[in-house]
């Protein structure tokens, strides 16, 4: 086994498969923090270049970021790194196996296996990926080698056609990758109300809410926008417009987009609707203002 890209997902992979009995023969990576990675997750483990990559293993991770790969498979083909029969694994989410067809045409089996995770490129990484789904694309021919391999890193194969690959990979970026922003934003903006642990008390209120939404989707949904509290809405508009304007634009985004689910789901009352969306529309105060009739409601204030 070997692996090509040593950032935060082809060490940790491979030093899963290594616990699974793979042997892993050779790395590469040029950056401090890929051989400091790959010193800690695969010790004793050579780094080279790509090209020894290919030549030394049966079994290669192409970890490499979504816009690299393209490129680094073309250049692995032209250079003649890829042997037939060589099984070629990425990880990237965006594509399938059809970035690999130069491969293919070389002899090689392609996969795409991609973890469903955030990596910190630490040994937590490994543990982490029991139990963890990864997004799987392959041929026919290939799906119960692609099927062992998952269960070998301790994960869950979820099967993902080739032209829902890039939709897939969106509605991944839309809960992880955003979900860290809207938390970092939210432990500023507490830090600045003078709050000394965001972490704690977001914490608790967090979980339940993930774990809420993971279990009842739209049901979950509370707060003001969900019950129609245009003036607890125009208040928090002001307030962000006046300490961090920054976070207005994501704001009124978000409330939009709960507005609109709120809405369809029957939980936000029609008759509450036109003021809050005159809100979120301009940003503007509500009718009685933010602390009239509809800005004082304290059910569900912590949310």
């Amino acid at each position: 086994m070997g692996v090509v890209g040593a950032g935060r997902v082809g060490p940790a992979l491979a030093a899963a498969l290594q616990l699974a009995g793979h042997r892993p023969v050779a790395a590469s990576g040029v950056s401090d923090s890929s051989v400091r990675r790959a010193a800690v997750l695969l010790p004793d483990v050579p780094l080279v270049p790509p090209a020894q990559v290919m030549e030394r293993a049966d079994l290669v991770l192409l970890t490499v970021p979504d816009d690299a790969l393209p490129g680094l498979v073309e250049g692995l083909v032209e250079t003649g790194a890829v042997r037939p029969g060589q099984l070629l694994v990425h990880t990237s989410g965006r594509y399938g196996t059809k970035v690999l067809e130069p491969a293919l045409r070389a002899g090689a089996l392609p996969l795409a296996l991609h973890p469903a995770m955030t990596f910190t490129g630490t040994p937590v990484d490994v543990q982490r990926l029991a139990g963890c789904s990864f997004g799987v694309t392959a041929p026919d021919e290939l799906r119960l080698a692609a099927e062992a391999l998952v269960i070998e890193m301790g994960g869950e194969p979820e099967w993902i056609a080739e032209e829902a690959r890039p939709l897939y990979h969106a509605a991944l970026a839309l809960g992880a990758n955003h979900l860290v922003t809207l938390v970092a934003e939210s432990m500023e903006l507490l830090r600045d109300a003078g709050v000394t642990a965001p972490d704690r008390m977001l914490g608790p209120l967090l979980g339940a809410a993930l774990d809420n939404a993971l279990r009842s989707g739209d049901a979950a949904l509370t707060g003001p926008v969900a019950r129609g509290d245009a003036g607890t809405v125009a208040a928090h508009v002001a307030e962000l417009r006046k300490h961090a304007p920054g976070t207005v634009a994501g704001y009124l985004a978000m409330a939009r987009a709960t507005a609109d689910r709120a809405l369809a789901h029957g939980l936000l009352k029609p008759e509450l609707a036109e003021d809050l969306l005159g809100v979120l529309a301009g940003g503007v105060t509500a009718p009685g203002g933010p602390d009239g009739p509809r800005g004082g409601t304290t059910d569900g204030a912590g949310e």
